[in-house]
């Protein structure tokens, strides 16, 4: 596999559709998943778009979070998520974009994440480095929490779910006084992007799907930095969460996670009953 030239291929493709991404800003709800959980119009049309170029170029079939596709831990499959930061989006906010993922076996090979309002495109395959706007960056150097800032997924403390609200209410307030800042942008790319390029000293998601998470991790990791799963396993298509930092902050973070809920958030640890709320798409 050429990570190389599918990188290339994979980046024009997302080039291509930036316009329309950009002129859509504000788009409203077309489809409803849920009380503040939708799809605009322009997240359809642009799966389409990029899923029907990815598979007809590259002969690789693609999981989209809005039309599904084929298992994303067998053989290579692209994942995509075409508007992620949707609520952002269709209200304006900038923190948003476009996350494409290559899977191998469930292993993040590929990363792309385009943030075409916020004028960045970000890339890396497995062996590095990560490419921001084409010039590669200098990898990772090893960070505190004290003197980083840390993004924070969204959440409702009211709900319940794998990863109650609650619980992660007393996360972040313990993190809050052994941070530099913390940041809730309301997009996971966002977050890991800029964690891979130091911008953020790390990121926690609560959220499982694939779509949302391999395009950082694969970034993330290709920067020099680590991304594993809440209970500190790698992360893979089947990882439930995802927590990125850089070397040495990783270890800290994920220690105060540990002091907070001990193994609660464990790769074995059985969903809840009660269906989790996370108080807004991310």
């Amino acid at each position: 596999m050429d990570h190389l030239a599918l990188l290339e291929t994979a980046s024009t493709i997302l080039d291509s559709v930036v316009d329309e991404f950009v002129d859509g800003l504000g788009a409203p709800s077309a489809v409803a998943k849920g009380a503040t959980d939708f799809a605009t119009q322009v997240d359809l049309d642009l799966e389409r778009r990029i899923s029907g170029e990815l598979a007809d170029r590259t002969q690789i079939p693609v999981h989209g979070e809005e039309f599904g596709g084929p298992p994303v831990t067998d053989g290579a499959v692209w994942v995509l998520d075409p508007v992620d930061g949707t609520y952002n989006y269709s209200t304006g906010v900038p923190m948003s974009g476009i996350l494409l993922g290559l899977l191998v076996d469930g292993e993040p090979v590929l990363g792309l994440t385009w943030l075409p309002l916020l004028g960045r495109r970000y890339a890396a395959h497995v062996d590095g480095p990560l490419f921001s706007d084409g010039a590669p960056m200098v990898p990772l150097s090893a960070v505190s929490l004290r003197s980083s800032a840390i993004a924070y997924g969204p959440f409702n403390a009211a709900g319940g779910g794998r990863y109650p609200g609650a619980r992660r209410a007393d996360v972040i307030r313990a993190l809050s006084s052994r941070v530099a800042r913390l940041r809730m942008t309301g997009s996971t790319g966002v977050d890991m992007a800029y964690t891979a390029a130091g911008i953020f000293g790390g990121a926690v998601a609560f959220g499982r799907h694939a779509w949302d998470n391999a395009a950082g991790a694969a970034l993330v990791r290709a920067a020099g930095g680590v991304a594993t799963d809440l209970g500190g396993a790698p992360w893979t298509a089947t990882s439930t969460s995802l927590v990125a930092a850089a070397p040495g902050l990783h270890t800290e973070l994920m220690a105060v996670i540990d002091e907070v809920v001990g193994d609660e958030w464990g790769a074995q640890t059985p969903p809840s009953s009660t269906p989790e709320n996370t108080g807004g798409r991310s």
